[in-house]
């Protein structure tokens, strides 16, 4: 095993794990990416690295400067991980929207967070500009870099290391890419990586059906995690999809927990959005063919949501 000389030597390099049990005999081979292995749970390790990093290459973050960013959760961890490992204070805004775990979590980290109310922990479309809007305000004081992990390109270029990761697990046999979309900078920078490497694949995007604007459709509120903000992302194009699919909160809640007592796969309910996108695909696909989305965090950060509190 090579050694790791820093923590953050710990991010990436996780697990391709088929599905067994709750994928048909007669549909294409579905295989998830379990990012709740990276070290503070979630694939957003990934972009925060280089986030600041690249931040603190090119000077928009002094030695002597703080990070302030606004967040649903796994972003804000992540960043306070980095952070932490690196020196910067951070400050985070945030909301009760999201898991008490991801709040704690940050805090723990060493995060300053700021918790914004929600309407009846939901996610809407006003609930997020509104925390986009503090972290701005924020940032405006000196010596602060604004991570702003909608506009930023250098969070695309955080998943980058994920598609060669999948491009090299599945021996260049991938014929089909599913993942939700939150600020879009995961499949923005993940699609461009596959592509390159097989023009056909087939790269789908999946929202939440109570807010399909990526569709066309009107902004709603809804209770999945880290994704469906409930507008565009403004790094969002029509070409980075070939499709989109509408999962309720219901089903990938639903499915998270079959992933959980079927497959031991302990994840949250944008995993299990993916997961029931990413079978639909198959069922359409010819079993010879594989099919690749993202567990995106761990079930670790819901215990004491719904989707795994006592009910």
């Amino acid at each position: 095993m090579a050694e790791r000389t820093n923590v953050l030597d710990s991010i990436g390099k996780t697990p391709l794990v088929e599905l067994k049990r709750i994928v048909p005999q007669d549909f294409a081979r579905v295989f998830v990416k379990v990012e709740g292995q990276n070290p503070t749970g979630s694939m957003k390790d990934r972009m925060a690295i280089s986030v600041i990093d690249r931040a603190a290459g090119s000077g928009r973050l002094s030695p002597s400067g703080s990070v302030v960013e606004y967040t649903g959760g796994s972003t804000g961890t992540s960043l306070a991980f980095v952070c932490a490992a690196r020196g910067y204070p951070i400050t985070i805004v945030t909301s009760d929207a999201f898991s008490q775990e991801k709040r704690d979590h940050m805090r723990a980290l060493g995060a300053t967070v700021i918790d914004i109310e929600s309407d009846r922990g939901r996610t809407t479309k006003e609930l997020i500009q509104t925390m986009i809007a503090r972290a701005a305000e924020l940032s405006s004081s000196p010596d602060v870099f604004f991570a702003d992990q909608f506009n930023n390109p250098d969070a695309a270029a955080g998943y980058i290391p994920l598609a060669d990761e999948i491009w090299i697990q599945t021996r260049g046999k991938v014929d089909a890419f599913v993942q939700s979309v939150g600020t879009a900078q995961c499949i923005l920078g993940v699609a461009g990586i596959l592509r390159q490497q097989n023009p056909d694949i087939e790269i789908v995007a999946v929202e939440p059906a109570e807010s399909p604007v990526l569709s066309g459709g009107a902004p709603g509120s809804h209770r999945i995690e880290g994704v469906g903000p409930g507008f565009v992302p403004p790094l969002w194009t029509d070409e980075i999809a070939d499709e989109i699919l509408l999962v309720s909160t219901d089903e990938a809640k639903a499915m998270a927990r079959r992933l959980a007592r079927e497959e031991a796969l302990f994840a949250g309910a944008s995993a299990g959005g993916n997961v029931v996108a990413a079978l639909r695909v198959a069922e359409r696909l010819d079993p010879g063919k594989n099919v690749v989305t993202l567990l995106c965090d761990s079930g670790l950060k819901y215990l004491s949501t719904d989707l795994y509190s006592k009910r």
